[in-house]
């Protein structure tokens, strides 16, 4: 069972266990381009070969002003592979102008207020018998679990997404790349 909490409620230190490490670089490249921590998670973003569909969403959902600001955001980026494995004609219905609320309902379940570490991530999991949640921005559900010695995030469906880059750093948060869509209810 997942115990939720509240993003906000964890204003705490965590401790860092040897166990606790996802192995992260100090200069990621992602997509084929360097990310810079000087830069917001947008201004990343856009150079990344692999989140143009990302990126487009965030754009049609008229979210880049919130991403551009101050945050701190930990952002769960799909890649564009994780978008290509959706039913075909998702990604196209979610763009539809028709579809602003429920794209940005979609998009703002992979954003928690705050800015979280895989290794305070992993920690928290510990902490709590190997599990917990944080509510994201839009009011959503995520899961978090060690399962075979790495850390997965769980939507409200029950998809499963693993981390495929951690702690790419951005100026108002930090980013982490996920290999699917965490889709809410």
């Amino acid at each position: 069972m997942l115990k939720f909490v509240s993003a906000l409620a964890l204003g705490v230190a965590i401790s860092f266990g040897a166990s606790s490490a996802i192995f992260a670089q100090d200069n990621p490249m992602v997509g084929g381009a360097p990310m810079s921590p000087e830069m917001n998670i947008i201004e990343n973003a856009v150079n990344s070969a692999d989140h143009t569909t990302l990126v487009a969403a965030v754009q049609a959902a008229g979210l880049v002003d919130t991403l551009q600001g101050p945050g701190p955001f930990t952002v769960f980026a799909p890649t564009n592979r994780a978008f290509g494995n959706l039913p075909a004609g998702t990604v196209d219905t979610l763009l539809e102008p028709a579809n602003l609320e429920t794209l940005q309902k979609v998009l703002t379940a992979h954003v928690i207020a705050g800015d979280y570490s895989a290794a305070e991530l992993i920690a928290m999991a510990e902490e709590n018998g190997g599990s917990f949640g944080l509510t994201t921005v839009s009011g959503d559900l995520l899961g978090f679990q060690i399962i075979g010695g790495s850390l997965k995030v769980i939507d409200e469906n029950r998809s499963v997404a693993d981390i495929t880059i951690a702690d790419v750093n951005q100026s108002n948060g930090v980013i982490h790349v996920v290999d699917t869509v965490l889709v809410p209810n």
